[in-house]
């Protein structure tokens, strides 16, 4: 129970022992450490990065989806992309058109936003002005409309009912122009009832004529007051002349022949004819002088407010005035003596009474006529009348 000098030797002892079990703990060389297994992702890396762009790519498109919404309402409803007068609608190749008739189209869109006004549409009512053959409508930011007119060009005055209007070479109608003076023929035989076709179909005789009257310099359309296109085969013109006009059958073909016939020859009828209406140029073996005029319908009578404006948009006199049938019976001339020079040439008077009864020509009163004790009423001589037929 008591301790003996030897106990504290015995502790020591211990002590030794215990630290050469922990030396003997440490092992006798280094090894390498067992690594602990790691959970892996059921992703692969590649499909992460895939998917972390595309999260990436669909944040930016909300971002540009809201922006555009928000810049969308903004452009709607903010004043700034409002029309707000007639100033801010430029307009440019306005001459007959007037700004009055592009406000009448325009008009309704002034204090609405310029984004919401159908352009497309307001062109093509533009375009139903007659005067405007095309025209384009442009948006400007931030409030204003562009829009240019390109007008039709004239090349006639038509006619038609109790007004004369402007007409193009596809046959459209306008109104006459208050700003220029034209020197156009009137063209006859056109009506508002008619389709653009049909006007179409005869403008393009009337085009026709102008050319070859005016082919090779002789520029004789501009001595023609009127052109008859009611018979497509017997196209007429009325020509100017100092001692009164002449309407000339020209047929429908071969106009700047016969013409020239009419030309060479005008002074010869003249000293022939004491009164010269019209002359016949359809035939190829004989000459009409003064035929009947039946083909030439009455046209309605004018107003003197008409007649002002059409004298004051350069129409000739003689166009406006309505003609009476030729009173005097015709008188038919050989057309091979109408090639020989003026002054050589001596023309014959021949007509036909009704029974075809051979009838003495009456002495030359200078007015195209004959007298005979005849009921019947001279009538119009056939055309098979032969060459050098009605000769001395």
């Amino acid at each position: 129970m008591y301790s003996t000098p030897d106990e504290p030797a015995r502790d020591d002892l211990d002590d030794v022992r215990l630290l050469d079990l922990d030396v003997e703990k440490e092992p006798p060389f280094l090894r390498a450490q067992k690594r602990v297994p790691a959970r892996r992702s059921s992703l692969s890396r590649k499909t992460a990065t895939r998917l972390l762009w595309a999260l990436l790519a669909i944040a930016v498109a909300a971002a540009g989806a809201v922006g555009a919404a928000s810049l969308y309402h903004y452009g709607e409803h903010s004043w700034r992309f409002s029309l707000e007068s007639s100033d801010d609608i430029e307009m440019a190749g306005l001459s007959n058109v007037t700004r009055g008739q592009v406000m009448e189209v325009m008009g309704g869109d002034i204090g609405r936003n310029v984004f919401f006004i159908p352009l497309d549409q307001r062109q093509k009512q533009l375009e139903q002005i007659p005067w405007v053959e095309s025209a384009s409508v442009m948006r400007f930011s931030p409030n204003r409309i562009s829009i240019q007119i390109h007008e039709r060009t004239p090349v006639a005055f038509a006619r038609v009912g109790s007004k004369v209007l402007l007409t193009d070479a596809g046959g459209t109608l306008m109104d006459l122009s208050s700003k220029k003076k034209y020197s156009f023929p009137v063209i006859v035989g056109m009506n508002t009832g008619e389709p653009l076709s049909t006007r179409a179909a005869r403008m393009k005789i009337y085009n026709q004529l102008v050319r070859e009257l005016d082919s090779g310099g002789g520029n004789y359309s501009k001595d023609l007051s009127e052109v008859d296109l009611t018979d497509p085969e017997d196209v007429k013109v009325l020509a100017n002349d100092p001692e009164g006009e002449v309407l000339v059958h020209l047929g429908s073909s071969d106009y700047l022949d016969r013409f020239k016939i009419y030309v060479a020859h005008l002074r010869e009828w003249r000293q022939q004819f004491q009164k010269l209406e019209s002359v016949d140029l359809r035939y190829e073996r004989q000459i009409i002088v003064n035929p009947d005029m039946r083909g030439v319908e009455r046209q309605p009578a004018l107003s003197t407010a008409a007649v002002r404006a059409a004298m004051s948009a350069g129409v000739k006199p003689a166009a406006l005035v309505n003609r009476e049938p030729a009173k005097s019976p015709p008188v038919v001339v050989p057309k091979a003596a109408s090639s020989k020079p003026a002054g050589k040439t001596r023309w014959h008077k021949r007509w036909t009474p009704a029974k075809h009864a051979a009838v003495k020509p009456a002495p030359h009163t200078g007015a195209g006529s004959s007298t005979s004790k005849s009921p019947s009423k001279p009538q119009k001589p056939s055309p098979a009348v032969m060459k050098g037929q009605g000769t001395q």
